[in-house]
């Protein structure tokens, strides 16, 4: 039987590491759909070939073979592991792990392969992680600002945001480009939506705001004119409409699967303070 469990990364990764989670394939082939995020993951199956799941603009479907049993971890946005190219270089790319980080990556497979269990590789994995960023894996703050910014709950103009943080817009842009591999507007656009699945996951409330409730009210409680507005973003972002993606079910996706781990950061963000401009 297939399942997948999250779980909040080490303290130490708590500012540049979403969720890192365990996935477990049954009897039969597993079709997984991977929805953008906003951030890198690192898909590392036991005993197979680690891959990183670059920035994403639409949905990338995946089938795992049965038997297969995967850790994984997922950065927030603008906080990629140490790579040899820029992050624009690997939009809606899966490249094997090993091309990009060589015989580091050789000597991380091996170790994960002694570890004895999937929970020992997990962490395995993580400690390998928690000291390549103390040893000169930066985020660049502008883009990590710009990043907090385009949180869906505050709406922000790009050329407010670019203003804030002394740049033009081209130079803002070039950045995210560098930092994140797509535009802030590309990103906003996807922080949005999933601003819309947490508060789902969540089983948020809506609060009401022009007589809405249910779907349409969160749609339109993280940014969205309407439902149908929606609608086109998520047929946009994931190929399914939302009832479809979420099985009919607001507080969980058609997957069955539980990402609060993964949205309990994202949420935590909602109480920030707009942008001052």
């Amino acid at each position: 039987m297939e399942s997948y469990v999250e779980r909040a990364p080490l303290p130490e990764l708590a500012g540049v590491v979403r969720t890192v989670w365990l996935q477990r394939t049954g009897e039969a082939p597993y079709v997984q759909r991977h929805l953008p995020t906003g951030g890198v993951e690192i898909h590392f199956p036991i005993g197979g070939a680690p891959r990183l799941l670059g920035p994403l603009t639409g949905p990338e479907i995946e089938v795992i073979p049965a038997h297969t049993t995967i850790v994984g971890v997922r950065f927030q946005p603008g906080a990629a592991p140490p790579l040899p190219t820029v992050l624009d270089d690997l939009v809606d790319q899966c490249p094997d792990l090993t091309e990009l980080w060589g015989s580091s990556a050789d000597r991380l497979v091996e170790a994960m392969g002694r570890a004895g269990s999937p929970e020992r590789a997990l962490m395995v994995l993580q400690a390998h992680l928690v000291r390549e960023f103390r040893g000169g894996a930066r985020v660049d703050p502008l883009v990590g600002e710009a990043v907090r910014a385009l949180m869906p709950w505050h709406p922000v103009s790009i050329d407010a945001l670019a203003d804030h943080l002394a740049l033009s817009p081209s130079q803002l842009r070039r950045r995210c480009l560098h930092g994140l591999g797509v535009s802030p507007k590309v990103l906003q656009r996807t922080l949005r939506f999933q601003g819309f699945l947490a508060l789902a996951q969540a089983g948020a409330t809506a609060t009401g705001r022009r007589g809405s409730d249910g779907m349409a009210g969160l749609a339109v409680d993280v940014g969205y004119a309407d439902q149908a507005h929606l609608s086109r973003e998520c047929l946009r972002l994931t190929g399914l409409t939302p009832s479809r993606l979420l099985g009919g079910e607001l507080d969980r996706c058609a997957c069955g699967h539980d990402h609060s781990a993964s949205y309990r950061p994202f949420l935590a963000t909602r109480g920030r303070p707009p942008l001052r401009r």
